[in-house]
């Protein structure tokens, strides 16, 4: 870990993966043990986490609309929404010294956006920063899993497969690649977690993974009130 200048300050966790990779489900039980350990955490997902943007996420994902959604206004709604989200949620939060778990942040858009449709990674890495206002995860988990077994789960949660879950197998295995791919270029922060495996042994990777984390760089005490 690299070391920083302040303890008092929250701390930015992000969960990402491809499609059934079930990053929510880790997300929370990962919060039930930070409460306990003392942590004040906010959960929170992206595209999502305002009223505003969920309002975007339900365009983005669930609209049952004929027209199709261009490459390029998909990434820059998905923009939008984290410029809402951080601004409105996940800064306030970690100001106030909260850990924020997020279910996806910029990482998925450059596996989705950038190496699954297509799109310029430079430019859709300097529009991020913008919408992101610089702010970037303090320690983020990858779970991985092969593309066919976590459609399938997908599949499995019956009215639940959105529009990106009905993209080909091809665009989710370039996902996957790229979501690898930013790991292997940002190792101190990405941590992958073989998430093919039961509930219990994927939580019990993750969980002292974000404890140390917690215990470094914010300072948690017992009996600090949870929110």
């Amino acid at each position: 870990m690299k070391a920083r200048t302040w303890i008092h300050r929250g701390l930015f966790i992000t969960l990402e993966g491809p499609e059934g990779s079930g990053k929510t489900t880790q997300i929370r039980y990962l919060a039930t043990a930070l409460r306990k350990a003392g942590c004040r955490v906010v959960t929170t997902r992206e595209p999502g986490g305002t009223p505003i943007a969920e309002a975007i996420r339900t365009v983005l994902l669930l609209s049952k609309r004929k027209e199709p959604i261009s490459v390029q206004a998909e990434a820059l709604l998905i923009l939008a929404a984290r410029s809402q989200h951080v601004t409105q949620v996940i800064k306030p939060a970690l100001k106030r010294g909260a850990v924020v778990l997020c279910d996806r942040f910029s990482d998925s858009t450059m596996a989705y956006q950038g190496f699954g449709r297509g799109l310029d990674r430079e430019w859709l890495a300097q529009a991020n920063a913008v919408a992101a206002d610089g702010l970037q995860p303090d320690l983020t988990i990858l779970l991985d899993l092969p593309v066919a077994i976590g459609l399938a789960r997908r599949r499995a949660a019956r009215g639940q497969q959105n529009r990106l879950d009905r993209e080909t197998t091809r665009f989710h295995r370039r996902v996957r690649r790229g979501f690898l791919a930013l790991a292997e270029q940002a190792r101190g922060r990405i941590t992958v977690i073989h998430a093919d495996r039961c509930v219990e042994d994927i939580r019990a990777e993750i969980e002292p993974l974000a404890l140390r984390w917690a215990a470094r760089y914010v300072g948690y005490r017992r009996g600090v009130h949870a929110v």
